[in-house]
């Protein structure tokens, strides 16, 4: 489910992101979490995870209600 951050984020086009981020890290009210796509490994198919860039991780938003 995309929340507006993830829409808003990911139409800025920043090059601090990858497309599993939700936000810039350091966004108030997000944090670092596994990527689902590549289960933290930064690999799918022995090429770079492009859900997180290869990093393994990605970063969400947090809290809610």
């Amino acid at each position: 489910m995309n929340t507006p951050i993830q829409r808003n984020a990911a139409a800025s086009g920043s090059p601090e992101m990858n497309p599993g981020d939700a936000a810039p890290a350091g966004t108030p009210g997000t944090g670092e979490d596994i990527c689902p796509k590549c289960k933290g490994t930064g690999k799918i198919d022995g090429t770079d995870c492009q859900n997180c860039g290869g990093t393994g991780r990605i970063v969400e938003g947090i809290g809610g209600g």
